[in-house]
């Protein structure tokens, strides 16, 4: 592998890990917050994608108009499914094993239905930007740049919320005490439903950028929800700074990984590398060790 392609490839699979942070940390803000593991979540980013299809493509709405459509339409769908499923489960008895029935059930769901509404056929959205940038002799499409800046500029919006705004400080007292969080006034369930739809959205914003690359199907969904998982065991379960650096670096290792193998080796390399890292360091990479 001359020097060039090494660098085209790592810079390939920050851009893709880029968009595993996003399902990932997605995954990560619910089982932070509410203790959910969400198999449904690959489905955010199946209709998320077929939203965009829908108002680019069908409707020919200008991208720079459906990508925000869709986001909110994930985001609002995101809440409505939390308010109508998961909120009446929390708290119950058994009701960890209970969400995970539901949301494989709300998977399943979903991919029907979106057989039903948009059938079986992939389909595709056109490249938002065409050509490619070149810098000496790494050449970079700038398409795949756009995904980058578009994923790290929302991930860099939702670190800001986290961390400065009044709704984030909210999540983070409710993910480390609900009970106490309630006694200050903090609205659980409301922080509960924002949540959900935070992730919803994230996931449609995966799936807006990657349509162009990747066609949009009702079983699209479950490739990155795998590689979603992956992300939030390499980071430590619950941790959104260890999905954002977990989904990079996972990029980066599956780029280089399938260079010098082929490309049926990329789900090999990845799990290969969860597994190792569950069987070394089972708090995550970038988790803590618990007390």
């Amino acid at each position: 592998m001359t020097f060039y392609l090494l660098i085209e490839q790592i810079i390939n699979g920050l851009i893709i890990g880029s968009t595993y942070a996003l399902i990932g940390s997605g995954i990560a803000l619910i089982y932070g917050t509410m203790r959910v593991l969400n198999l449904a979540h690959g489905e955010f980013y199946m209709l998320g994608g077929y939203f965009v299809f829908y108002f680019a493509v069908t409707l020919g709405i200008p991208s720079y108009l459906a990508i925000p459509i869709a986001v909110f339409l994930a985001f609002v769908l995101g809440v409505v499914i939390q308010r109508m499923t998961i909120h009446y489960l929390l708290g119950r008895e058994g009701w960890m094993f209970s969400s995970i029935a539901v949301t494989l059930g709300l998977s399943i769901f979903l991919q029907n239905a979106a057989l039903l509404m948009f059938g079986e056929q992939f389909q595709s959205i056109p490249y938002y930007v065409s050509g490619v940038v070149e810098i000496g002799q790494v050449r970079i499409p700038a398409q795949r740049i756009l995904i980058f800046v578009v994923a790290m500029t929302t991930i860099a919006v939702m670190w800001y919320i986290l961390k400065r705004t009044r709704l984030g400080w909210a999540i983070r007292a409710t993910s480390q005490d609900r009970d106490a969080a309630a006694v200050v006034g903090i609205p659980a369930e409301r922080i509960f439903m924002i949540t959900f739809g935070l992730a919803a959205a994230l996931g449609a914003i995966a799936a807006a950028m990657l349509a162009p690359i990747y066609a949009i199907n009702p079983w699209s969904g479950l490739p990155l929800l795998l590689k979603g998982f992956v992300v939030v065991i390499l980071g430590g379960l619950g941790s959104f700074p260890g999905a954002i650096a977990a989904g990079l670096l996972l990029g980066v290792i599956e780029a280089i990984g399938v260079q010098l193998t082929s490309s049926e080796w990329r789900d090999l390399i990845s799990f290969g590398l969860m597994i190792a890292v569950i069987w070394w360091r089972p708090w995550g990479l970038f988790g803590s060790k618990p007390a």
